[in-house]
């Protein structure tokens, strides 16, 4: 039996539920799209449908170390800051839509036995109060936050790239 067959109840249901459905939103943004179509910039910045894929499967991966170990494990692997928002001439969007979906079935695995009210101190960063810690269900609160947020900007640039308006 698959993580999606797994009859599940209450809170983590609803959880896993709600960040399925906003994953679902954002791969449909880039159904049917060719890679240079995923790579297209439609914007003055350096983010690309593809990049927002690969954005969101680093940050969901991440956030997720975190969960398990805290925030010496979300650390412990480096992150190309800027290189998270493109797609290099090596990536395709086949590969990165394989790559989400691994890190997606890995949450729902932990989602699934995870203490949600195990607690961490946030990474030092200007952009965290210092002191604060987060338990594991805030930081699935905030990746569903995060892919939802995500998948409003992907509407919007698939709509530049081919007119497609995947959200309404």
């Amino acid at each position: 039996m698959t993580i999606s067959e797994q009859v599940t109840t209450g809170e983590r249901t609803d959880l896993l539920q709600t960040l399925r459905r906003h994953r679902g939103f954002l791969r449909q943004t880039v159904d049917g799209l060719t890679d240079e179509q995923a790579a297209q910039r439609t914007t003055v910045s350096e983010l690309c449908l593809g990049g927002l894929i690969k954005h969101v499967a680093g940050t969901e991966h991440r956030w997720m170390l975190f969960a398990v170990g805290g925030a010496e494990a979300m650390e412990s692997e480096p992150v190309d800051w800027a290189g998270q928002f493109r797609m290099t001439e090596a990536d395709t969007l086949a590969a990165l839509l394989d790559d989400y979906a691994r890190v997606a079935d890995r949450t729902d695995e932990l989602v699934l036995t995870l203490d949600l009210d195990a607690a961490h101190p946030l990474p030092q960063a200007p952009w965290f109060e210092p002191g604060v810690s987060w338990s594991v269900r805030r930081v699935l609160l905030h990746l569903i936050a995060e892919t939802a947020q995500h998948a409003g900007h992907a509407d919007i640039l698939r709509e530049a790239v081919d007119g497609a308006k995947t959200m309404g």
